[in-house]
Formats: structure tokens, sequence, C-alpha cells
């Protein structure tokens, strides 16, 4: 009489392992994006579009949503053509969706940078990855992306 074992399948199978992007790596690449895009627009909206900084100064609601909207939309293409931003390149990180593993579609990754704008206003949003063991700020979490090592 032959014994057939019959192997269970447990939903930590079923999950596949990511190399999460360190808190660090995540950092130095958002530093490298602030220099390489938010700069760029930054200089344009206050030098060019208001005048300097005593326009920006008279207009600031107008001048900040002129700096982020062109952010957050330059970033969502950067992650929907290449999965990466200039700083996420340098330090091979990719953002993917967490359900596929693939990357995001474009309305997840918009969602993703308008939830990033809160997380940094709040602090808290950015704060989370230091509590966390796979690094996920808030607008990971809404959006259920990560940002993982290539």
């Amino acid at each position: 009489m032959k014994h057939k074992s019959k192997k269970k399948k447990t939903i930590s199978a079923a999950i596949p392992k990511r190399r999460y992007a360190t808190k660090l790596t995540k950092f130095k690449a958002f530093l490298i994006d602030n220099f390489m895009l938010l700069m760029p627009i930054m200089y344009v909206v206050f030098y060019l579009i208001m005048g300097g900084r005593s326009g920006f100064a008279e207009h600031k609601l107008y001048g900040w949503v002129a700096i982020f909207l062109p952010l957050i939309l330059l970033q969502s293409i950067f992650f929907y053509r290449w999965g990466q931003t200039p700083g996420y390149k340098a330090y091979n990180i990719k953002l993917i969706d967490e359900t596929t593993g693939e990357k995001p579609n474009f309305g997840i990754i918009l969602f993703r940078n308008f939830c990033a704008l809160l997380s940094f206003f709040t602090i808290f949003g950015w704060m989370m990855m230091f509590f966390r063991k796979d690094y996920k700020t808030l607008h990971d979490l809404l959006s259920n992306t990560a940002a993982v090592d290539i």
C-alpha cells in the first residue's frame, strides 16, 4: 500500500519574494529626481513664468500648482514609459504593481504620484517607510505599488 503525501500550498508560497528598494536607496533616488526634474521646473516657474521671487511670493498657490502639476505628469510619464525616473535608474530601482509584478498602468502611476504629494506634505506618508519591513510609503500602499531592486 503506497502512501500518497499531499503538499499543502501556503499563501506565502503564492506571493513571490521581492527585493524591495531600501530606505537609503529610495532617498538617494529622490534627491536625484529633485535635482533633475523638480529644479528645472522650479526655475521655469520662478523666473520665466512668475518673473522672479517677488512674483512667486505674490501668487504662491498658482506658483506651487504650476510646479507640482508638471512634476507629477513628468514623473508619471517616466514611470509609465520606462518604469523608472532618472533617480530610480541611477540606483537600479523600478516601480512595479504589487499584484502583477509588472509595470503599473498610467492611471495607477498618476494616482500614486498625486498621493506622493499628499505623503510629502503630511510627512507621515514618507515616514512610514522607516517603520515597515518592505519600506513602503503611504503612496505605495494606496496605489498597491512598490519600488524594487532590479
